[in-house]
């Protein structure tokens, strides 16, 4: 019989494939530049961009100079935010007067909020002025954001294309990516979240006196008055949950009731975490005119997910040893959630941000029982697939089926072909190298951290949990997912620079071979399907995507469980 936790979950997700279809049609009406609906209103806007910033909207771009304009117009936002960082004291909209960010903080924030990782190693609240926030982080959500919308579309017009060296024009894509679909998508949220609670303003920090008056544990003095922090926060909201970005606005992210009031907007921002992500997929089967082939990788991204999520919240349920021992009656882990939402809607948040690479949390993750932690780490160690971010979810997880067809059609003698592509050595060395990347990455950068004192001094929980928390950040930080274990002190030179490399390294680096790999099918010639033809939508081949996809997440990663969650929890349970 169902509880009304299993009711919920169902009923999030029979929402979000409602949703898939409607939702993906309209992005593909963008992304080809197909009439939509809001032409009218936003074509002269869009049009006047084009004018101002000098884009010829009618020509076409080869896979370099794709990849020059996306690397070039990134790197101008990451030294913007770097800058407003360093010179936010000289700046307006800074009404508690917040110094300088310093040099390391600054470097690594840049780097996080324009790679899509939105990393933060600091408190929003207590170190970033409004105008840092708007101009610098909150400007970054939609670029990044419609970054990857803009790979997501050349990479499949690669796919597409044939006898050809365009791969589209990036400054359109990202044009019509903001106007057309975050820009609104983000605009009616933001009204939607101050209708619940969500705070946007511009007002100093307000102080409010207690009713019942407290003793500060260091000072031993009595405190009668609390400050309040304000600010535009439900347009930063928004935005960092529509374009699976993450950072929030103050510390705490959506567990602080200024960010995430009540169980409605909890609901309504973990829809917004997933709903792009999943409707891209509907945006590929449309793009490739083959629907089949959409639906057949978003049944393979539910495959990996769905379980994972079960095995999160099913963890959570459990009550842990101490608690046991202590005879305390209760349903479950509830130590770092908030009591609003509960243990479901906390874990699902879990679950869905790290599986979507969107990294905000309405709970804290050092909290969670051993193999909760495992299996937020297991959605991300899969890779930026299960979802993932917006737009690079989809080409990680197209990577992996370039793998796929080559390796099986290798195996039962037939030609390596996806979508009437032959897939060739070529395509398969740069797909391996964005496919084995991250954990090459996550391993080395997890393996220096754990030897070296500047990383080890940052462990506030020796041992195996220790051990986790280190390997948490750097997975987070490969993964441009942003979330964050608690417990680990990373605003140090050590981890601001470590990980700042990490998040610039994971987005950029693997954007190479991505687009190589989408210039190398464009010139290919599309051929039938014939009796050898692999076909790329039956359940067999879902499964093999699947098993591809756990395969180099078991193999790469088992290890380093191993020796944190997987130990904590032997050590816990005393088996």
């Amino acid at each position: 019989m169902l509880n009304k936790e299993s009711i919920q979950v169902l009923l999030f997700l029979t929402i979000v494939l409602a949703l898939v279809k409607p939702v993906g049609i309209y992005i593909y009406h963008v992304l080809e530049n197909k009439p939509c609906f809001l032409d009218k209103l936003i074509s002269p806007i869009e049009r006047f961009v084009y004018k101002v910033c000098g884009i010829d909207n009618t020509s076409s771009m080869d896979w370099k100079k794709y990849l020059y304009c996306m690397l070039f117009f990134n790197m101008i936002g990451m030294l913007w935010v770097y800058f407003v960082l360093r010179l936010q004291s000289f700046l307006p909209f800074n009404p508690e007067h917040f110094a300088n960010v310093s040099p390391d903080l600054a470097f690594n924030t840049a780097a996080s909020f324009v790679s899509n990782t939105n990393w933060q190693a600091y408190s929003g609240e207590s170190t970033l002025s409004y105008f840092s926030q708007m101009t610098g982080l909150t400007v970054q959500n939609f670029l990044s954001s419609a970054t990857g919308l803009a790979l997501f579309a050349a990479f499949v017009r690669g796919i597409r294309k044939n006898n050809t060296n365009s791969l589209g024009n990036y400054w359109v894509d990202m044009t019509r990516g903001i106007l057309y679909i975050l820009l609104p998508l983000a605009f009616i949220f933001a009204v939607f979240l101050t209708s619940q609670g969500v705070i946007q303003n511009l007002k100093p920090y307000q102080k409010a006196t207690l009713i019942q008056s407290t003793i500060d544990i260091e000072t031993k003095e009595p405190v009668t008055e609390q400050i309040i922090p304000m600010g535009p926060v439900a347009s930063q909201v928004a935005i960092k949950q529509i374009g699976t970005n993450g950072g929030g606005f103050f510390n705490t992210n959506s567990a602080h009731p200024f960010e995430n009031p009540n169980i409605i907007s909890n609901f309504f921002e973990m829809l917004a975490i997933i709903l792009l992500p999943a409707a891209l997929c509907y945006t590929y089967g449309i793009m490739v005119r083959d629907r089949k082939q959409g639906i057949a990788v978003l049944i393979a991204m539910l495959m990996l997910f769905i379980p994972m999520m079960l095995i999160l919240i099913a963890a959570e349920h459990q009550i842990t040893p101490t608690f046991q021992q202590m005879e305390v009656i209760g349903t479950g882990n509830m130590e770092g959630k908030e009591t609003r939402f509960g243990i479901t809607n906390s874990t699902l948040w879990t679950s869905l941000t790290t599986a979507t690479s969107s990294g905000s949390v309405n709970s804290m993750l050092d909290s969670y029982t051993p193999i909760g932690g495992a299996a937020a780490l297991w959605l991300m160690h899969l890779g930026e697939v299960t979802f993932g971010g917006l737009g690079s979810g989809l080409y990680g997880m197209l990577m992996i089926i370039i793998v796929t067809v080559f390796g099986t059609g290798l195996m039962v003698g037939r030609t390596p072909e996806f979508l009437g592509k032959k897939i060739e050595p070529y395509e398969m060395k740069m797909a391996s190298i964005t496919v084995l990347f991250m954990p090459l990455l996550v391993l080395l950068l997890t393996s220096i951290a754990s030897v070296l004192p500047s990383g080890t001094n940052s462990i506030t929980n020796p041992g195996p949990h220790g051990f986790t928390q280190i390997l948490y950040a750097i997975t987070s930080a490969c993964n441009n997912n942003g979330s964050s274990f608690e417990g680990l002190v990373t605003n140090t030179n050590f981890y601001n620079i470590v990980t700042g490399v990490a998040m610039l390294l994971s987005r950029y680096w693997v954007a190479i071979p991505l687009l190589a790999t989408a210039g190398a099918l464009a010139k290919k010639k599309i051929s039938p399907p014939n009796a050898g033809t692999l076909p790329t939508v039956a359940p067999l081949f879902i499964v093999l995507i699947v098993a591809d996809t756990l395969l180099i997440g078991a193999l790469s990663f088992f290890s380093v469980l191993s020796l944190g969650p997987i130990a904590e929890y032997f050590m816990l349970w005393g088996q």
